[in-house]
């Protein structure tokens, strides 16, 4: 009886071990025809063939193409924002040792996810207040630790501009890869430029801070 307990207890952590890959080969297929595609264009089919099941798997485990879509884009905005959240709201660092995370986190993050800033920006303009809501947008530019030590030192600046320049520095490259990388050559190269932003942009905006 005991072997028969742990019997079934090995072949259901198999087989929930099995759902969690097969459910993360759906969403890496999805994310990779839904950036290529948009939402409106990309089909069911063109995921499964993508993550190289058949069509009847794919529903079985993401019911409609809406809601792949919906788990999809909620995982990569948190990817993309949330490493924002956590430093703009750390009381134990300073201003300027915030904008050196907050570039580190994101130029290490976008190197792994180069895609990622394309996918989220151009399904944007079809739910903004959504991604408003997500990210907490209001409360990071209202509210945030980062926001009040940007007053006690520049109260002149409107912080809402400061962290444009700031996600714009770090975002616009990644964006741009396509149309940049013909410009810059090799795949090595453009990725040596991108970890030499991480110390660039700290500086570009301390300058902003002391001389703007």
């Amino acid at each position: 009886m005991a072997k028969q307990t742990e019997n079934g207890l090995m072949a259901k952590a198999k087989k929930t071990q099995l759902d969690q890959s097969t459910e993360e080969k759906i969403k890496a297929a999805a994310g990779i025809v839904f950036t290529k595609k948009g939402y409106g264009n990309a089909r069911t089919r063109d995921i499964a063939e993508e993550a190289g099941i058949n069509l009847a798997l794919l529903n079985y485990y993401f019911r409609s193409k809406e809601k792949l879509f919906q788990i999809v884009m909620a995982e990569r905005i948190e990817k993309l924002f949330g490493v924002l959240a956590p430093v703009l709201n750390d009381a134990e660092t300073t201003l300027d040792e915030k904008l050196e995370k907050i570039t580190e986190n994101y130029i290490d993050m976008l190197l792994e996810h180069p895609d990622l800033p394309i996918f989220v920006l151009s399904e944007i303009r079809s739910n903004p207040e959504q991604l408003a809501n997500r990210v907490q947008a209001p409360k990071l530019l209202k509210d945030s630790v980062f926001v009040k030590q940007l007053a006690e030192r520049r109260s002149d600046i409107n912080p809402l501009h400061f962290i444009i320049n700031l996600l714009g520095m770090n975002l616009f490259p990644f964006v741009a890869k396509p149309v940049l990388q013909p410009v810059l050559g090799s795949e090595d190269f453009y990725r040596q430029m991108m970890v030499q932003r991480k110390k660039l942009i700290p500086a570009w905006m301390k300058l902003m801070l002391d001389h703007g």
